[in-house]
């Protein structure tokens, strides 16, 4: 079998600490799981992640704050709000252009491009990126799932509007085969297809 053949999944990625229980607190109180480990290292997941952190006495040699990750969010505005709301220190909205990156939301909440950044206590950084439809072969067609219900509930919403819009070109008209272009609209979204009409 060849490599291109073989499934590879992340499943951990490790973030270098100082204290083990203030990293404990912290991660906790963004609300991610806290999983069954060895007791020589701890364990959390994000929620609506398949893939998790580690963090322990010993774990790694890299140096506490040199950790940065990316996590993706359907809706970076609202999340930046529950993270302050939650007494997390998170800077501020930002998004790149062809002149720097410039404070605030994208004012056309194109996907990929909105961020915010915040740090554990010991200085890793975690990006807020946010991403509604994925690039083409970012995701395979057969691969498409939801890692949550906010995920699905959100994805649901952006196919919602879309399909209002379908309805209004084609004169208003009740569209019968609506489940049919929901579920063309989700997957290609997932996909990085272009989106139906």
């Amino acid at each position: 079998m060849k490599l291109d053949q073989i499934d590879m999944k992340l499943e951990v990625t490790v973030i270098p600490v100082t204290d083990v229980e203030r990293a404990k607190e912290f991660y906790s109180r963004l609300g991610w799981r806290q999983d069954v480990t060895p007791p020589w290292v701890v364990q959390y997941t994000p929620r609506g992640s398949h893939a998790s952190i580690h963090f322990g006495e010993g774990v790694t040699t890299a140096e506490p704050g040199s950790g940065r990750h990316f996590l993706i969010v359907a809706d970076v505005v609202e999340t930046h709000v529950a993270l302050l709301a939650a007494g997390i220190e998170v800077g501020p909205l930002y998004h790149p252009t062809p002149d720097g990156v410039v404070e605030g939301a994208d004012p056309e909440r194109r996907s990929y491009v909105t961020r915010a950044d915040f740090a554990d206590p010991d200085g890793n950084t975690w990006i807020l990126q946010e991403v509604t439809t994925r690039l083409p072969g970012r995701v395979e067609s057969g691969s498409t799932s939801y890692a949550s219900i906010t995920d699905l509930s959100a994805a649901l919403r952006r196919a919602a509007i879309a399909h209002g819009e379908h309805e209004k070109r084609n004169g208003g008209e009740y569209d019968e085969n609506w489940p049919d272009w929901y579920a063309e609209y989700l997957v290609k979204e997932q996909t990085g297809e272009p989106l139906p009409q």
